[in-house]
Formats: C-alpha cells, structure tokens, sequence
C-alpha cells in the first residue's frame, strides 16, 4: 500500500475512527515527516499539530445525526 507524503495540507477533518489522532497520521508516510505525535482532540474537537501546524476537526462521523 502506498503512503501519502505526510503534513502537507493546513487542515484535516478527522472522526472517530481515526482515534487515537496522530500527526502525522498512520495513513501517511514517516520518513519525510516529524517525529508521531498523539494529539488529544476529544474533548475539544479540534487540535493543532505542535510541530507542522496542521489543524485536526473531529466531525461527526454519522450522517443521521446532521
């Protein structure tokens, strides 16, 4: 499976599949990226990646609830 290049877009909508959040998350690549950070976005539903700045937005993965 081929990775993404990792922290190279601002901001990314997230749900809770993807918990525990990581940056850079484990879909992207690691070798040209910072070092895997665990963000804490669950109680406020939005965090900031303290190394590259990338904002996480936990959005409500059920669409019955919309």
């Amino acid at each position: 499976m081929k990775k993404e290049r990792a922290c190279t877009m601002r901001r990314y909508d997230v749900t809770r599949q993807d918990l525990p959040l990581s940056c850079p998350m484990p879909n992207m690549r690691l070798w040209d990226a910072h070092p895997r950070v665990y963000l804490p976005i669950e109680e406020t539903g939005s965090v900031e990646c303290p190394y590259c700045g990338a904002e996480y937005f936990l959005r409500d993965d059920n669409p019955d609830d919309k």
